[in-house]
C-alpha cells in the first residue's frame, strides 16, 4: 500500500515539475508576439524591446549552473519551490509593470526563476524515477519541453488577441500557484551535502563567465553593424574565455570544486553537449527566423503562425513519453545521431523548396522532420547525460548540458541573424539596382532605411508612408517589393544552410563520441 501511495506521489510531482517548465520555457517564446502592443503601450524604442526578451535570456542563462549547484548543496526540491516562486512573483509583477525599465526587470527577475525551474526539473525528475520508468519520466518531461517551445507563438497570440500583453504574464500567477502547492506536496526531498564546503570563487567565476560569453552575444545580435572585433564585442568573449581557462585552473585545485571536470573525462557527456548546443543554435534560435518569415513575409497572423507551427511541437507531445520509453532498447548514439539527421533533413528539404512567393505548405515535410527530431532528440539527450555521470553530479549534469542548450540557442541566433543579415544587405543593393526607374534619391533612401530597420522590417519599409513614391510610377513599388522579398527569402536560404552543416557535423560527432553503455550501465 505504501509503495502504491510512492508511486502515485512520484507521478504527481512530475506533474508539477511539467507545469513549471512549460511556463518557463513557454516565457522564452511567448513575449516575441506581443512586442509590438507593448511597444505601442510604451512607446518603446527597439533596443528597449529587445531588453525585454534579453533581460529573460541573460539571467536564464548566467543562473544555470549557479541554481545547480545550490540545489546540490541546499536540496533540489526547496530550490525548486524558491525558483518556482520567484517566477510566478515576477510574472505577476511583470502584468503590473507601468513602464518598460520594471518589465525588464521583473523579466531578468522570471528568468532567474526560469532557470532553476529548468535546470533542478530534470534532476528531480532523474533522481525520483529509476530504470524503464526513468525513461518514460524524461520522455515526458522532454515532451512537454518541446511543446512549450514550439507553442509561444500560439499561446502569446491568442491571449494577446483576446486579452492583452499583461495576460501572459498573469495567466502564470494562477498556474504557477498550483505548481507549487503540488512541488510542496508530491516532489521528494533529496538529500543534499550541508558537510561540503561551499566553493564562492567557482560559483562567481562560472556566473561572471556565462555573463560575458551571452551578453557578448547579445551586444552583437543587437548591433548588426558591429563587427567582431569590435570592443562591445571582442572584450566581452576575450573576458568570457579568460575566465573560462580560470574556472578550469581553480576547480582543478579546490577539494569540493562547484563543478567536478572529470564529468567531461566521459565523451558521452561531451557528446550530450554538442547535441544540446546544436539544437539550440541550430532549430530554437531558427524558430525566431521562421516565424519572422511566416508573419512578415508570407502574411500570416501570430495565431495562423502558431497553429502552423503545432505542427512540430505535436510530435514531441505524442513522440516524447514513447521515446523516453525507447532509451532503455535502443542504444542513445542512434536516437541522438537520428535526431540530428532528421532535422538535417528538414533543413535540406526547406533549402530545396523555399523560394519567393512560397506559402508555408512547401514547408510542411520540413515541419514534419523537424518535429520527429525535436521528439527523438531530447529524451535521450537527457537519460544520456545523466547516466554518463555518477549519481553525485546528476544535479550539476542537468545545470551544464541547459547552459550548452542555451548557449547554442543564443548562438544560434547570433550567427544565424548575421547569415540573413548579410545576405538580405548583398541582395538588396544588388536587387535595387537593377530597377533602372527607381530614382537614385529613393534607392538611396530606401537602401539606408532597409539597412537600419534590418531585414525583419524589410516589408513595413516598403509600405511605410516614406515609401510612398514608390506608388508614383507605374510597376514601380511591385519590383521593389521583388526585390525585398527576394533578398530576405535567399536570406533564409543562408540561414537554413548554416542549420544544415550545424546538424550534420553534430551528428557525426555524437555518433562517434557517444559510448554504446552509459557511465551507469557500464
Amino acid at each position: 500500500m505504501q509503495n502504491a501511495q510512492n508511486n502515485a506521489k512520484r507521478w504527481w510531482a512530475l506533474a508539477a515539475v511539467c507545469i513549471a517548465i512549460f511556463m518557463a520555457l513557454l516565457d522564452v517564446t511567448v513575449v516575441n508576439v506581443a512586442l509590438p502592443t507593448i511597444q505601442k503601450s510604451f512607446n518603446d524604442t527597439f533596443d528597449q524591446l529587445q531588453w525585454i526578451v534579453n533581460a529573460y535570456t541573460l539571467m536564464y542563462a548566467i543562473s544555470l549552473l549557479l541554481i545547480s549547484k545550490l540545489g546540490d548543496i541546499f536540496g533540489r526540491k526547496l530550490m525548486f519551490i524558491l525558483c518556482l516562486s520567484l517566477f510566478t512573483v515576477g510574472s505577476l509583477a511583470g502584468s503590473m509593470a507601468p513602464n518598460d525599465s520594471l518589465l525588464i526587470l521583473f523579466r531578468g527577475i522570471q528568468g532567474i526563476g526560469g532557470s532553476g525551474m529548468m535546470s533542478l526539473s530534470m534532476s528531480i525528475v532523474a533522481t525520483m524515477f529509476q530504470g524503464r520508468e526513468r525513461g518514460l519520466a524524461l520522455g515526458i518531461w522532454s515532451s512537454i519541453a518541446g511543446l512549450s517551445t514550439a507553442s509561444g507563438p500560439l499561446v502569446g497570440g491568442l491571449l494577446v488577441q483576446y486579452f492583452s500583453w499583461r495576460a501572459i504574464f498573469l495567466v502564470n500567477v494562477p498556474i504557477g500557484i498550483i505548481a507549487i502547492i503540488m512541488s510542496i506536496l508530491f516532489i521528494i526531498k533529496s538529500n543534499h551535502t550541508e558537510h561540503v564546503k561551499i566553493d564562492w570563487i567557482g560559483m562567481v567565476v562560472s556566473t561572471l563567465m556565462v555573463f560575458c560569453f551571452i551578453f557578448g552575444l547579445i551586444q552583437k545580435e543587437n548591433h548588426a553593424n558591429y563587427d567582431w572585433t569590435n570592443w562591445h564585442v571582442a572584450s566581452l568573449l576575450l573576458a568570457g574565455v579568460l575566465l573560462l581557462v580560470f574556472f578550469i585552473w581553480i576547480e582543478h585545485k579546490l577539494i569540493s570544486p562547484m563543478i567536478d571536470l572529470s564529468i567531461f573525462s566521459s565523451t558521452s557527456f561531451i557528446g550530450t553537449c554538442i547535441a544540446a548546443f546544436v539544437l539550440g543554435g541550430g532549430m530554437y534560435a531558427f524558430y525566431t527566423y521562421l516565424t519572422v518569415l511566416m508573419q512578415n513575409y508570407m502574411g500570416y497572423t501570430a495565431l495562423q503562425t502558431g497553429f502552423r507551427q503545432m505542427l512540430i511541437s505535436s510530435f514531441s507531445l505524442v513522440l516524447g513519453p514513447i521515446t523516453g520509453s525507447l532509451t532503455n532498447r535502443i542504444r542513445p548514439r542512434y536516437l541522438i545521431t537520428g535526431a540530428l539527421l532528421l532535422m538535417g533533413g528538414g533543413m535540406l528539404s526547406a533549402l530545396l523548396n523555399l523560394g519567393y512567393s512560397s506559402t508555408w505548405t512547401v514547408l510542411i515535410l520540413s515541419f514534419i522532420l523537424f518535429g520527429l527530431g525535436n521528439a527523438l532528440i531530447n529524451p535521450p539527450i537527457s537519460s544520456t547525460a545523466i547516466e554518463s555521470v555518477e549519481s553525485r553530479h546528476i544535479g550539476m549534469a542537468s545545470g551544464v548540458v541547459n547552459v550548452f542548450r542555451q548557449g547554442g540557442t543564443s548562438f544560434g541566433v547570433v550567427i544565424l541573424g548575421i547569415m540573413l543579415t548579410n545576405t538580405f544587405n548583398s541582395k538588396v543593393t544588388s536587387g535595387l539596382s537593377h530597377i533602372h526607374n527607381l530614382p537614385e534619391t529613393a534607392k538611396t533612401g530606401l537602401q539606408k532605411g532597409l539597412f537600419a530597420a534590418g531585414p525583419f522590417s524589410g516589408n513595413a519599409i516598403i509600405n511605410s508612408p516614406q515609401a510612398k513614391q514608390l506608388h508614383q510610377i507605374p510597376g514601380l513599388f511591385g519590383q521593389v517589393k521583388t526585390a525585398v522579398f527576394h533578398a530576405y527569402y535567399q536570406g533564409m536560404n543562408s540561414v537554413i544552410a548554416t542549420s544544415l552543416i550545424m546538424f550534420s557535423i553534430a551528428a557525426i560527432l555524437c555518433f562517434i563520441l557517444i559510448s554504446i553503455k552509459p557511465h551507469n550501465q557500464a
